[in-house]
């Protein structure tokens, strides 16, 4: 299995000579399975030089694994040229939002509108078809397996553990490990972080035997404060959790896009130091930049 990094920006695409070292495209990761199945992980920006190298390589046949449909995880789509070719195959999978009562299907729509762009979906002369998933039921790619998992952010947002031929890599999407409610001298307190733990065992249980983590790392342990709801994580809390789960590769994602190269680079190094990891696990806990390739 390999797995390629297209956009590792969060938020919003910060392109310039700041960002050249990681990119400033937004989430887009590219996962080949043994067999060669295409499995893509969100529709950020980063999709559309992805888009550009399948072209390489007549017809394509995609599974787009969307994790939310926030902005910058979905404002590529229309850019991703596969779709416009006959011949070319795009399934597109997602959750079903329950605020608009509808499933992954508005993802184009609602982007495709003459308000907002000058193409209708009509238009796009490749096969798209949408599969709303169900949180744990997995969806069988060629070789591999696609587990939704749901994890916390402000919109229904899916995790995905991939699973092939014993190997595997789980991507958390935008994530918030979840937090307390309440005050620790608040009444309900205790009860309340029963149900966080619960939670987080939960997910760790699902996780278990992972090889690569690939986890929003948007914060610093020191921002989060003034940052907790927004729905991300921390360099330091995801190193504590990959430590936690054995996983033998982290990869820390969704860069905050006003960060410079330099100032993540100084971000990860303390967040490393204070982590335990800094000697033999320095190694296997990297920043996700644009090329980046890992062989499992």
């Amino acid at each position: 299995m390999k797995v390629r990094f297209w956009g590792v920006r969060g938020s919003i695409p910060s392109p310039g000579p700041h960002t050249m070292r990681y990119g400033g495209n937004t989430t887009c990761i590219e996962v080949r399975s043994d067999d060669g199945s295409l499995i893509i992980l969100d529709g950020g920006t980063g999709i559309f030089p992805l888009g550009q190298e399948l072209l390489k390589h007549l017809p394509v046949r995609a599974n787009v694994f969307m994790t939310h449909t926030h902005w910058d995880h979905i404002q590529g789509l229309p850019f991703f040229a596969p779709l416009y070719i006959p011949g070319n195959s795009v399934r597109i999978h997602g959750g079903y939002d329950v605020v608009a009562g509808r499933g992954i299907d508005q993802i184009i729509d609602v982007q495709l509108q003459y308000s907002y762009f000058p193409v209708r979906e009509a238009e796009m002369r490749g096969n798209i078809e949408y599969a709303t998933l169900s949180i744990g039921v997995p969806v069988t790619v060629g070789d591999a397996t696609v587990t939704p998992l749901m994890l916390n952010h402000p919109v229904v947002n899916f995790g995905y553990r991939i699973d092939c031929n014993g190997k595997s890599v789980f991507f958390t999407g935008d994530h918030e490990p979840w937090p307390n409610i309440y005050s620790p001298q608040d009444e309900g307190y205790g009860e309340f972080q029963q149900i966080v733990d619960l939670q987080q065992a939960q997910l760790d249980a699902a996780l278990a035997g992972l090889d690569v983590l690939i986890a929003d790392s948007s914060y610093t342990a020191a921002e989060y404060s003034t940052r907790i709801g927004w729905g991300h994580g921390t360099l330091e809390g995801n190193m504590a959790w990959a430590t936690r789960l054995g996983v033998k590769q982290l990869v820390c994602t969704h860069h905050e896009p006003l960060r410079s190269d330099d100032d993540l680079e100084r971000a990860f190094a303390l967040a490393l130091e204070g982590s335990g990891r800094a000697g033999d696990g320095a190694a296997a806990t990297l920043l996700a930049r644009e090329g980046l390739e890992l062989v499992l």
